[in-house]
């Protein structure tokens, strides 16, 4: 079984944050990776260019578990997992970027996953989301000193990606900031708001259930779906062509408080649940449920393991390799190859 310590192999380190983070206190919470998650996909879908890439790979309407699968692993990684293992991960993480480029229908513009805007969007949106469903579905809010270390964790993950990490707000009032200057910038097109709808049917991520479980893992799924609209602004909402109203919004609240606080008080339920959800994520995440110290406990900053390792800036990382995939597309008209994609399986999971 998953959660039998002997059948958990140690991270080599700490990573880039260990056990006196306060990223490892929020995202080891059992609502990081359920609606915390869920929001984030969710409210990503309004960004045009990101909902381009999304809706033309088709991944999360043709293989909607292995993406949720990946993406989720994906996530646990960049708090949990040993130094070498992340920092290889960021860096195929952008070969299976660089096919996520083509025209956005609206603007006519072309779009890239790896575009730095684009990836900060998608950074700020996960952090966020995490930290803001832990501190209403959850123990409630961080000491000031506990958030602005946060969001300094926050900068150190945002080196996973193309981003400028100078971008990266620094406290709640930046975070604000940057959303106010997004939401302008964002749409609930007709593809958008199919897409957040779909996300937001949690049982269609989920591993096929016996008949007799079915109308649990529905009513597991329609709880999701309204406690994370219930964490989205008015605005979102009328943008997205989501209606709740202010009574569910309510009593969700202290429904999931619950939910989340019984898996809280034992690692062994918490790791089965998360092995339901995305069994992929568990090797990430058992070690530090389990409490199992790594071979060295020692953490890195991203530049020490890029160093120690030989991987270049995400920013700089494959250059050679995108230009041919946008030659490919733009010039040639041909879909991008997805050789990045094949390459990632033994780091980020299965494909198929």
């Amino acid at each position: 079984m998953a959660g039998k310590a002997e059948n958990v192999q140690p991270h080599d380190d700490y990573g880039f944050f260990g056990p006196d983070s306060v990223s490892w206190k929020v995202w080891s919470y059992p609502t990081s990776l359920t609606v915390g998650f869920q929001r984030a996909v969710v409210v990503e879908e309004l960004d045009p260019a990101l909902v381009a890439s999304v809706d033309e790979t088709r991944a999360i309407r043709d293989r909607p578990r292995t993406r949720y699968d990946r993406t989720l692993r994906y996530f646990a990684m960049v708090v949990f997992a040993g130094s070498r293992e992340m920092t290889k991960a960021a860096d195929i993480l952008v070969k299976v970027h660089s096919k996520g480029i083509g025209i956005e229908p609206l603007s006519g513009e072309p779009y890239d996953a790896n575009d730095p805007k684009s990836q900060l969007w998608i950074h700020l949106t996960a952090w966020h989301s995490i930290l803001y469903t832990y501190e209403k579905f959850g123990p409630g809010k961080l000491s000031e000193a506990e958030e602005t270390r946060y969001w300094r964790e926050c900068a150190i993950a945002a080196e996973f990606q193309t981003c400028d990490v100078a971008d990266i707000p620094r406290d709640r009032a930046g975070v604000r900031e940057y959303f106010e200057y997004m939401r302008p910038r964002l749409v609930g097109s007709d593809v958008a708001r199919s897409t957040m709808d779909h996300l937001l049917h949690a049982e269609v991520m989920l591993p096929p259930t016996p008949a007799l479980f079915r109308p649990v893992t529905v009513l597991i799924g329609r709880a999701l779906r309204i406690a994370t609209i219930a964490t989205m602004p008015q605005w979102m909402r009328e943008m997205s062509g989501l209606r709740q109203g202010r009574l569910l919004d309510r009593l969700i609240t202290p429904v999931m408080k619950i939910a989340f606080r019984l898996p809280q008080f034992n690692r062994r339920v918490k790791l089965a649940l998360l092995k339901r959800l995305s069994p992929a994520t568990v090797p990430v995440v058992a070690p530090v449920l389990l409490g199992i110290p790594p071979s060295k406990p020692i953490t890195f900053t991203p530049a020490e393991a890029r160093e120690l390792y030989g991987y270049p800036k995400p920013a700089e990382a494959h250059l050679e390799w995108r230009a041919k995939q946008h030659a490919k597309v733009f010039e040639g008209k041909q879909k991008p190859s997805d050789a990045g994609l094949i390459e990632s399986e033994p780091i980020l999971g299965s494909i198929a």
